[in-house]
């Protein structure tokens, strides 16, 4: 008896279509969740990778600047923070250095902004405690000119999510949301059957 359970409920269209109906509207209610999470990595990842290194440095240090060459980033990248100068990485190279001003304040988090051809990503920069003693000081890239060339590039922003998520999600994220439609699609059978039976007696 149990064996013919899912042939009866493929075999009679009245509870198919029931059943399709209510797995549709389980469906767009996950979606509609899944469009009012936030977009926490959307800030961290854009068309080319980049890097700060380190990402935590005390006032005064310097920071190394990096991008991944790639279809996205061809031309000179710019990179930006209210911590230090203007940077400008040459198209045919992929780092640069920059000094953090002294008077960055200590346990703050700053932006890094990336912007190479119309791609832009904002990577994140802590500052620890202030240094012993001032750091010879090495002159860093410096483009002005090219602040006008942000202006006529305006950023994308971001378009996809961080390493390890699928679409912005994690994992976890994911398997809860199978797990959920699961168990709907199985609430759903077992409410088909329960009205078939109803019906046939």
């Amino acid at each position: 008896m149990s064996g013919t359970g899912p042939r009866l409920l493929l075999g009679d269209p009245e509870v198919t279509m029931r059943a399709i109906r209510v797995a549709s509207a389980v469906l767009l209610g996950a979606g509609a969740l899944a469009s009012c999470m936030p977009t926490a990595y959307a800030a961290v990842r854009t068309d080319f990778g980049f890097t700060v290194e380190p990402s935590t440095v005390a006032a005064g240090e310097r920071v190394t600047l990096r991008v991944v060459r790639n279809a996205a980033c061809r031309g000179e990248a710019v990179v930006s923070s209210p911590v230090f100068d203007l940077v400008a990485i040459p198209p045919r190279e992929s780092s640069a250095r920059a000094v953090v001003d002294w008077d960055a304040k200590p346990g703050a988090v700053y932006d890094v902004e990336f912007v190479c051809d119309e791609s832009s990503g904002t990577a994140r920069l802590t500052i620890a405690g202030r240094p012993t003693h001032h750091p010879t000081h090495q002159p860093t890239h410096h483009s002005p000119h090219h602040a006008s060339d942000h202006h006529r590039h305006p950023s994308k922003g971001a378009h996809a999510g961080e390493g390890g998520t699928l679409a912005g999600f994690d994992l976890k994220e994911i398997g809860l949301g199978a797990a959920l439609i699961a168990g709907a699609l199985g609430t759903t059978y077992h409410f088909a059957r329960r009205r078939t039976d109803e019906d046939a007696g």
